[in-house]
């Protein structure tokens, strides 16, 4: 596959992908006798994990190290795997705070005509406006931080 197909397949630039390949993000692409990258599957499957590991938030820095791991010659798969741990309990921590915050909307727009209402019958006072931090409703989500 040349690098047009690629950027096709993957809906990335070119740029973006040479990129990757330029900072180690993705191991050398082979070239052909003219100097024209010639993609395998094998790069193609790197291409697919750094593009999704780019999108869970994972850095170009920590891309750089798993990559460089990857092509070292001695046994590193334990460091590898620790990259990927901590980057799915990151994401596990920001899903738990995302769902947080989508339960607080759920109950507010559950309850927002209520309150308007209680407003604007002068119902609702200082004393009784809701305390949403206080609320152990909100922690209906529970995600595990790690999973081993």
């Amino acid at each position: 596959m040349n690098s047009k197909e690629v950027a096709q397949l993957f809906d990335l630039p070119i740029d973006t992908i040479r990129y990757y390949e330029r900072v180690g993000v993705i191991p050398p692409i082979t070239r052909d006798k003219n100097g024209y990258r010639i993609y395998a599957k094998r790069d193609l499957n790197w291409i697919f994990l750094a593009k999704s590991l780019r999108k869970a938030g994972l850095s170009i820095e920590s891309l750089i190290e798993f990559a460089t791991l990857a092509q070292s010659k001695e046994n590193v798969r334990a460091a590898q795997k620790q990259i990927l741990q901590d980057q799915l309990t990151e994401i596990n921590v920001k899903l738990e705070e995302m769902m947080h915050a989508r339960d607080l909307l759920e109950y507010k727009i559950e309850t927002f005509d209520d309150h308007v209402a209680k407003i604007n019958a002068g119902e609702l006072n200082d004393d009784e406006v809701e305390e949403l931090w206080r609320m152990k409703h909100f922690k209906k989500h529970e995600i595990p931080l790690a999973v081993e």
